[in-house]
């Protein structure tokens, strides 16, 4: 039987992502758990997230998980998810700056203010609610999910990875921003999977079977 960890630093809707891999695939053995023995041991593992940079990154070194994400995505399929995306970076211009895990080089911005869609109309900050997803390149992530697809997200900062290749998709708001990246086992997203209905079921389904 295959086994998923779920990394639990005390932030983020842990539930919600458990109960939506368990759906993508009822035979997989879902732990959601801090400790390393456990999250090591899985076949894979998903890095979520929501709220504050500089919270997330004191959570995670607080327990000593920094190395165990950094171990784990060496050697195993590892999803990022919203926050968990951005902490993968080097830094992030949230709290006045913080550092993050570094895995992936590049760096966190916030949405500027004045924002205004093609019609003039204004944007709000938080990104919130449906948007397409522009996939870059075919991917066994991507498989089954039409181009332009819409998927679920809430955030106000958004990921500049330092190489453009490193892009697996983008949204627009209005320009264009990163929404998802692949580096070696690493595959993480900006968007909410475990809110985005069929498609976020399907893109974690992928992730079940994905072997890098």
């Amino acid at each position: 039987m295959s086994s998923v960890a779920i990394i639990d630093y005390g932030m983020g809707n842990l539930h919600s992502i458990a109960k939506a891999v368990q759906c993508a695939d009822s035979a997989t053995h879902v732990q959601v758990s801090s400790d390393p023995s456990v999250i090591l041991a899985a076949d894979r593992v998903v890095f979520p997230g929501v709220g504050a940079m500089r919270d997330c990154m004191a959570a995670v070194r607080e327990r000593a998980l920094d190395g165990v994400i950094a171990e784990a995505a060496k050697n195993k399929p590892l999803l990022g998810i919203c926050l968990g995306m951005q902490a993968l970076l080097d830094e992030s211009e949230e709290n006045g700056g913080t550092r993050g895990l570094g895995l992936i080089s590049g760096k966190v911005a916030r949405f500027p203010e004045g924002l205004q869609d093609h019609s003039g109309n204004k944007l709000k900050i938080p990104h919130m609610g449906w948007n397409r997803l522009h996939q870059s390149f075919a991917h066994p992530l991507w498989n089954g999910i039409a181009q332009e697809t819409w998927f679920y997200f809430v955030h106000s900062y958004y990921v500049q990875p330092a190489q453009a290749s490193v892009q697996a998709a983008s949204s627009d708001y209005p320009e264009p921003f990163t929404a998802a990246v692949l580096s070696g086992n690493m595959f993480a997203v900006q968007f909410h999977p475990e809110k985005s209905q069929a498609a976020g079921l399907r893109l974690l389904s992928n992730f079940l079977t994905w072997a890098p």
